[in-house]
């Protein structure tokens, strides 16, 4: 698989995923073994297929569906530049542009993420203004920061930190290339679950309100949180 790139980000409760250039069996393959690793994550997944300039026929997309399908995952829209494509996906009765007009999101090429170092002043973030609500995926090579509550149900994956201005209720992951130095803050620090690199941690909701912020990251080997405000590290 070498020079083929892949690119899965959270889009209004489904998944945007950016296929790269070259040979499309190699490419699709790429997806393929995404979902097979991480069944879970795509099981009941509803997939925005960004393929570029890959020409496919009703056949490939045909293809495309059943090997989807046999994991649960159902393709709603193919984005591409050939017009074959376009036609076929619409012969097949598939969606072939986004529902808003955030077309720069489906013409950005995919690529491999540089690796982060998160001590680093200006390191790669997105920032996220708005609630997650169940089903919503945010997922980015660098840190998050979500201005708003992340309900029970979304999920959150970063290699980087995750900030939180808000309640954290959903699953989140900071570290994911396996960043042991990454942390996870939120105004309301009580997720259903949390992953730090390698670790993982089920935070217990004893339902008492929780008035300060928290800063969650690895100490001796284990997850331990915190007053935000009160760590040093």
């Amino acid at each position: 698989m070498e020079g083929q790139t892949i690119s899965i980000k959270g889009l209004n409760g489904k998944l945007l995923v950016t296929l790269g250039p070259g040979r499309w069996d190699a490419a699709v393959q790429l997806l393929y073994d995404q979902i097979e690793d991480r069944g879970e994550f795509f099981r009941g997944a509803v997939l925005v297929l960004q393929v570029g300039d890959h020409t496919l026929d009703s056949e490939d997309i045909r293809k495309l569906q059943a090997r989807l399908a046999a994991h649960d995952v159902k393709l709603s829209t193919l984005l591409g530049t050939s017009p074959e494509t376009i036609r076929s996906a619409r012969r097949m009765e598939l969606e072939t542009r986004l529902e808003d007009d955030s077309l720069a999101q489906q013409e950005a090429p995919a690529r491999e993420l540089p690796p982060i170092d998160v001590n680093q002043y200006g390191s790669e973030g997105v920032l996220v203004k708005a609630t997650l609500r169940s089903g919503r995926v945010v997922q980015h090579g660098g840190h998050v920061v979500v201005i708003g509550d992340v309900n029970p149900g979304s999920q959150i994956i970063a290699g980087g930190d995750v900030i939180v201005w808000g309640r954290l209720r959903g699953s989140v992951t900071a570290g994911a290339s396996g960043d042991a130095d990454a942390v996870v803050c939120a105004l309301d620090l009580r997720p259903a679950q949390l992953r730090i690199a390698g670790l993982v941690a089920l935070a217990a909701d004893d339902g008492k309100p929780r008035p300060k912020p928290e800063i969650a990251f690895i100490r001796q080997g284990q997850i331990v949180a915190d007053d935000w405000m009160s760590v040093n590290r």
